[in-house]
């Protein structure tokens, strides 16, 4: 069966993991993390490619070694070094990366002192009042991993949307062609675009059930049917992901996509507004007196109740039905609203694509513009840049840009905010560039009060343009820092300044309740890409995503506008 490049990803970041666990070569772990971003971001499946006779070390960042090993994985065999990483130090130890507070120093510790390698082992230490006496722990942090783990935070399993996109897209194109298929959708926290997903749930219009049942159990990375009936089957995929597949008549297709797309509250919400029109609502469709009067789509069904059609993205009752009956719903940002990316980095320091290519591609996807934001010196494991390498750069970036017809590349960095609030970098050559975005990458453990202060001292600073990925965070890895989210967006709006959500996958920082409060401020906010690539620009959309589902519009946003608007919001406070 075909490997995905999901699947691929997944074993590279294994040994990064495990490497790190290990204390390695910091340059080591952040090859393979790298090659498993790239790989993750693919628009083919390395497999079609090898098939092709495509030379994968001609990859960006990815070299004859690094080739060879993703080859290998390709071919779904195992890689001799991921075996002998998992006779040294068990794969289960890396589940202890999933919990707040243990990075790969601390669960390294805790595997040399207490021979901790997996999360019921650290329960019991934990519980036995064991882990405050080990080096860099202490009573407090022992407390917080025992909180995590009574609330089951460890034994969650959750999927990256973009991972699940990879796994349940080919799924769902396979359904699609059964024959006596007419439509199949995926639902679910999928289709309101959930940062992660738990399963996947897919609805499928036919009159052939039985075909649909054995195609869908039969699917070739099906790794075990958990059940099976005439209308509804569920399967677990090789991923580990768990698909749930309902089959309903055209008429209903509609009532069951709202059904089992909507969260729990927005559906109990939308059944008591039928009930108060003396109808009764459920996934076949809205009844009155047992006659069917709507469900075969949804616009039918949300009309019929008196209500505009609410995008998938905001039903989690938080507002949208009031919204939607008041006429009030917003007009969603969307990806063709977005005119420019406002933070891409080169192969200057820590990316992967040139600056020519970088703005190719950028201008391949109708972008008019592109920011350049590689990172200051204080991030030497990135290669970070000092003054005269900032210079230099821009330069470059001038004279690429009298080379480009209708197309900008806009000098920036991604200079880091250091501990006491000041800038990695003088002032004098931050002042040469068209803004300059600022971000967090060290002690994300100060107190609420310390890096909430630690922002508002930087963003004084009246180069200080947008504050990148905020919080910090990186999903399933680590918490977000904490911070007054509220007198940060406050402190913004007050200074001129803009906050940034991030679109890596793995960030998706803000999040949509941060998105939502900015709204409410009428704080502004860039959707950035954070790109390490030209085909990482692609990221973007995950971003869009992010800002739907905290009701931002193109007027929200700071890059749905044209140059000179943006360079005229930007310079506002220089």
């Amino acid at each position: 069966m075909p490997v995905s490049n999901a699947d691929i990803a997944a074993e590279l970041n294994k040994i990064a993991d495990l490497l790190d666990i290990e204390a390695s070569n910091p340059f080591r772990i952040r090859a393979y993390r790298r090659a498993a971003r790239l790989v993750g971001s693919l628009p083919s499946s390395v497999t079609d490619m090898l098939a092709a006779g495509a030379d994968l070390d001609e990859l960006p960042g990815i070299g004859r070694d690094l080739a060879s090993k993703i080859t290998i994985l390709a071919q779904g065999k195992s890689l001799p070094m991921l075996e002998g990483l998992e006779r040294e130090m068990p794969p289960s130890i890396t589940q202890l990366l999933a919990i707040p507070g243990l990075g790969p120093r601390r669960v390294h510790v805790l595997h040399e002192v207490l021979g901790i390698d997996d999360v019921e082992a650290l329960n019991i230490a934990a519980r036995a009042g064991k882990l405050r006496n080990v080096p860099g722990f202490g009573v407090v942090l022992e407390a917080k991993i025992l909180r995590t783990l009574a609330a089951g935070a460890a034994g969650v399993s959750r999927t990256l949307l973009s991972v699940a996109e990879q796994v349940a897209g080919p799924l769902l194109e396979h359904l699609r062609q059964t024959e006596g298929v007419h439509q199949a959708e995926i639902a679910g926290s999928y289709r309101r675009r959930c940062e992660t997903v738990g399963d996947i749930d897919i609805v499928v219009a036919s009159e052939s059930g039985e075909s649909v049942m054995h195609s869908f159990t039969g699917y070739k990375d099906a790794a075990e049917v958990i059940e099976r009936g005439k209308t509804r089957a569920t399967v677990r995929l090789r991923s580990g992901l768990q698909v749930d597949l309902r089959v309903v008549s055209e008429a209903s297709f509609g009532a069951a996509l709202c059904y089992f797309t909507g969260a729990k509250v927005h559906n109990i919400a939308l059944r008591q507004i039928a009930v108060g029109q003396g109808l009764k609502l459920n996934e076949y469709g809205l009844y009155e007196a047992g006659n069917r009067i709507a469900g075969r789509t949804e616009e039918e069904l949300y009309s019929r109740l008196g209500l505009r059609f609410i995008p998938p993205e905001l039903r989690e009752d938080q507002g949208e039905i009031d919204a939607a009956r008041q006429n009030r719903l917003p007009r969603l940002i969307s990806l063709r609203d977005i005119q420019g990316d406002l933070h891409v980095h080169t192969n200057a320091a820590d990316g992967r694509s040139s600056l020519r290519d970088l703005a190719m591609a950028a201008k391949a996807r109708g972008y008019g513009y592109l920011a350049i934001t590689d990172h200051s010196r204080r991030l030497t494991i990135a290669h970070g840049f000092d003054a005269k390498r900032l210079a230099y750069q821009a330069d470059e970036i001038d004279r690429i840009n009298e080379e480009l017809a209708g197309f900008t590349l806009l000098k920036s960095i991604e200079v880091d905010i250091l501990e006491d609030g000041t800038l990695d970098l003088p002032e004098f050559i931050l002042g040469r560039l068209d803004f300059v975005v600022g971000a967090i990458h060290s002690r994300l453990d100060l107190s609420e009060a310390k890096q909430t202060e630690r922002i508002m001292r930087a963003m004084d600073r009246r180069c200080i343009n947008i504050l990148a990925h905020p919080t910090g965070r990186l999903l399933g890895q680590r918490p977000a820092c904490a911070v007054d989210m509220e007198r940060i967006m406050r402190g913004a709006v007050e200074r001129g300044c803009f906050l940034e959500v991030n679109a890596q996958p793995h960030r998706l920082d803000l999040n949509d309740a941060h998105c939502r409060l900015a709204k409410t401020l009428g704080l502004k906010l860039a959707i950035s890409s954070d790109a390490h690539s030209d085909v990482e620009l692609s990221f973007m959309s995950c971003g869009v995503d992010q800002a739907r589902r905290g009701w931002l519009e193109a007027t929200d946003v700071l890059n749905a506008r044209p140059l000179p608007a943006l360079l005229a919001m930007l310079r506002q406070r220089r």
